[in-house]
């Protein structure tokens, strides 16, 4: 088993292992790599059942998916949250870290000043690593826990159900022929979710570029 590739996850672990991945990739900072859009929509596609014959059978129960996926994405981001909060201070509090270091923490105060903590939380959903990492650098800017939650759970069950529900739509519209589209496919949607944070690198050297 691949847990970096979601067909491989849906494969050989079904619902429970896309729950696990799903709350470990936001509760748990070892969730970096997990492959999380991808995961969400071939699970989709999954549920629709037009993806059983390249995942091995594995046709998955749409209610498990659509209200599980969004509980153990709030619930791993909860907990990222109260380890940030409890704990994250010294993880985050040195400067040669390549992943867990202070210009992470000033760099999560610029984007909740940027967008504000409702818009920040929910945007930061969509793009992979950042999704990670905020839930506990909110924790150490004292983040209100319920503020926090509001917008997890706004942010969680769009950001869940929507990846799912895109897959599942597309293998209901293309029931038989999913097979050939469905590499592809995942490309672009790794692709579409590395976009956002491409574009903040860049306004960040470009801003950096402008100061010096």
């Amino acid at each position: 088993m691949n847990l970096l590739d979601a067909k491989s996850i849906i494969a050989d672990l079904g619902l429970l292992g896309i729950l696990g991945a799903l709350f470990a990739e936001t509760g748990l900072l070892i969730g970096l790599v997990l492959p999380g859009d991808s995961l969400l929509f071939v699970a989709g596609l999954a549920a629709s059942g037009s993806a059983a014959a390249v995942l091995g059978g594995v046709h998955l129960p749409v209610l498990g998916l659509f209200i599980g996926a969004p509980v153990a994405t709030i619930l791993g981001s909860q907990l990222g949250h109260y380890i940030g909060h409890r704990f994250g201070r010294p993880l985050f509090d040195r400067p040669d870290g390549r992943i867990f270091n202070r210009s992470r923490v000033v760099a999560t105060e610029k984007w909740l000043k940027k967008y504000g903590p409702g818009r920040a939380i929910v945007l930061a959903r969509y793009v992979p690593f950042v999704r990670t990492l905020i839930n506990p650098l909110c924790g150490i800017v004292r983040i209100p826990a319920s503020q926090f939650l509001l917008w997890n759970v706004i942010g969680g069950i769009l950001w869940s159900d929507g990846i799912a529900l895109l897959g599942y739509i597309l293998g209901e519209k293309l029931k038989g022929s999913i097979d050939s589209y469905l590499l592809p496919i995942i490309g672009v949607i790794i692709l579409l979710s590395l976009l956002p944070l491409g574009v903040e690198i860049i306004r960040e050297m470009r801003t950096k570029r402008h100061l010096s």
